[in-house]
């Protein structure tokens, strides 16, 4: 399998695409060509619409990768024919008819609960006051603070966003566990990529992997892009 160049990355919620920077910056030193894609998070097809703008542009294939809800966004998005492959990061890896609602739904015992305040007109925030400890423990205080008070609002009606057919039953899947996450538990994490039958890797780190382990997480997008099996 040639080595697919261009790669797609789908932030998840609460955030926005620029915490891909350190991604962005790895991956294009070595010589891919990488896109952020900036979900609304309004709405899951709002998401899939998003992604797929970016898709279209493309010539040639992609690996798709997403964080966490945009994990969600790639299962959908990734039915795309320029997708030859997805790369899930601590994200949610649903089946058909399932969302981000339904995954949380029944957390196992002694789980940590993720601090989403009560929806405010349809949308949801983490209380900032336990935004670090839940979202960012790994991350320098003053950096997890700045993710805590650029929030982006995250739509209820993403949430409940749906898959109807994902695509890892038929396109390869790499999976990284955060195995110190406190939003998606690392035993689900492991459940999810499991059934998607994933190359899976694990490493420390809290649900901000994809920001305080760039190398960690570059080097699992470049196995996915290589077609490679084993740890980074």
């Amino acid at each position: 399998m040639a080595t697919i160049r261009n790669i797609v990355l789908v932030h998840g919620g609460f955030v926005d695409g620029s915490g891909w920077q350190g991604i962005h910056e790895q991956l294009t030193s070595d010589g891919y060509r990488v896109y952020v894609v900036q979900n609304p998070t309004l709405s899951l097809a709002g998401d899939v619409a998003a992604t797929h703008q970016i898709l279209d542009s493309l010539n040639g294939p992609a690996v798709l990768v997403g964080h966490s809800y945009g994990g969600v966004v790639i299962s959908e998005a990734g039915n795309h024919p320029n997708v030859a492959a997805l790369a899930y990061i601590a994200a949610f890896a649903p089946d058909k008819g399932e969302s981000v609602n339904t995954l949380i739904a029944d957390p196992p015992p002694g789980a940590p609960v993720p601090p989403i305040l009560p929806p405010q007109n349809g949308f949801l925030f983490l209380d900032p006051t336990q935004f670090a400890e839940s979202f960012a423990a790994d991350l320098p205080a003053a950096q997890a603070a700045f993710l805590a008070d650029s929030q982006v609002p995250w739509g209820v009606d993403a949430l409940e966003g749906a898959v109807s057919e994902p695509a890892w039953r038929t396109k390869p899947a790499w999976y990284l566990v955060a195995t110190d996450d406190r939003m998606i538990p690392p035993p689900a994490q492991r459940a999810m990529a499991e059934r998607t039958g994933a190359t899976v890797s694990e490493t420390p780190g809290s649900h901000a992997v994809y920001v305080s382990r760039p190398a960690t997480v570059a080097a699992v997008i470049t196995q996915a892009a290589e077609g490679r099996n084993g740890n980074p």
